[in-house]
């Protein structure tokens, strides 16, 4: 009886199912010839372009075209998720992005994720990077300034100023000339507040600065710098942050196809070089390698302090130079310190205030070093110390990426 009970109901739903499908085929119905098919719909753009004056969020993962200048307006907040590319277009305008004062960008990348930022012309100077400005000081005459590109305000007395976040970043064929005397850097901080984040970014064959500093206190972490033909970092009017982790490596001109200048240029203020509020970073664990030639690893200049420890400098044929006497004796007095600092050669003075004697009985520097690294820049050299300050994170050791904790790897180039 189970058998057949089973054979029954099996060929009942067989049965069923046939006079379904013979039904549904006799009700189809049949397409109308004289109705019009809706038109399939034109595919989303993503552009960015002209003044930003309300909060914008982009699509994560979407790519964007870069139209021009464009303006993040006072009050207005650019969000950048993880995974968006923004692509600038090399023609007669120029394309950049600019963060005005009282605006904010929130690019939040992520080491699987990063944000890039290029242009479909992929050669150094092929569009204009990024620009911040900033409520927090400068030394300029009258305490404010305009951007070199732009033309946007910056200055003031807000050194926690927030410009919002910029994380896991990588800024790509930067240094469009304007002309001879103004050219976009990978990013340009105008008088930004030390309530901005910025950590892990890295500027990529640029035409001018990796990343320059106009004032400001903004501090920054996990920087890299590969072959911008400028200089890999500078500061001037004033720049008073703190770094750890920072990298320049600059590619042989034989295979790079161009000269690089300074891996550091440190400047106060060019025209007043006992401008205040003065220049006086403080840096801990870099690595900064160059291409040869004539010119300056490390270049302090035009009333700069600095305090500079656990650094690793070679491959230019002046590692570590000191140039006017208000900087020169500020290493002299310990008002600017140079410690655990190993360089490739000697330092070289100009004013012949602090020289190579001084800088060499230095606690924990080293000079006429060779270094060895692996895969361009990682590796460190024993001995450092540890910055007496909450931002640092310990790493007493001289160098930037150590060999059992590469910070660059899988979003920088």
């Amino acid at each position: 009886m189970k058998s057949v009970s089973w054979k029954f109901l099996t060929m009942s739903m067989v049965a069923s199912m046939m006079a379904f499908a013979a039904c549904s085929d006799d009700d189809e119905p049949t397409p109308d010839p004289n109705l019009t098919p809706e038109p399939t719909p034109d595919p989303v753009e993503y552009v960015l372009e002209g003044e930003i004056t309300e909060d914008l969020s982009l699509e994560a993962g979407q790519t964007y075209t870069l139209n021009g200048g464009v303006h993040v307006k006072s009050g207005a907040t650019l969000t950048i998720p993880a995974g968006t590319k923004i692509v600038a277009q090399y023609d007669d305008v120029v394309d950049y992005l600019l963060i005005e004062q009282g605006a904010k960008i929130n690019a939040n990348g992520s080491a699987e994720n990063p944000i890039i930022m290029t242009c479909d012309r992929e050669e150094p100077g092929a569009w204009g990077g990024l620009h911040i400005c900033g409520y927090a000081h400068t030394n300029a005459s009258g305490g404010v300034g305009s951007s070199e590109i732009g033309a946007a305000s910056y200055g003031g007395d807000n050194d926690a100023d927030n410009s919002g976040t910029l994380r896991y970043i990588r800024l790509e064929y930067t240094g469009y000339a304007f002309d001879e005397e103004h050219e976009a850097n990978g990013v340009s901080f105008y008088g930004v507040g030390n309530g901005t984040t910025v950590e892990y970014l890295q500027a990529y064959k640029g035409s001018d600065d990796g990343f320059e500093f106009f004032g400001g206190s903004v501090n920054v972490k996990h920087m890299v710098v590969t072959s911008c033909s400028d200089d890999s970092f500078d500061w001037t009017e004033g720049w008073n942050g703190k770094g750890q982790f920072l990298v320049a490596y600059q590619e042989a001109e034989s295979t790079l196809g161009y000269d690089c200048d300074c891996l550091m240029e440190c400047d106060n203020n060019g025209t007043d070089f006992a401008a205040e509020p003065i220049a006086h970073p403080v840096l801990a664990n870099v690595t900064l390698i160059g291409n040869g030639g004539e010119k300056q690893g490390v270049r302090l200049r035009a009333g700069t302090q600095v305090e500079l420890y656990n650094a690793l400098i070679s491959g230019k044929a002046l590692p570590l130079t000191v140039e006017t006497a208000e900087t020169e004796n500020a290493l002299l007095e310990d008002t600017s310190k140079l410690q655990f600092v190993a360089i490739s050669g000697e330092l070289d003075s100009k004013e012949g205030i602090y020289v190579n004697d001084n800088f060499a009985t230095g606690e924990g520097n080293l000079t006429n070093q060779e270094f060895s690294f692996d895969d361009l820049y990682i590796g460190t050299v024993e001995g450092g110390t540890e910055v007496n300050d909450a931002f640092f994170d310990a790493a007493p050791y001289k160098g930037a990426v150590s060999a059992d904790n590469n910070w660059t790897a899988g979003w920088t180039l």
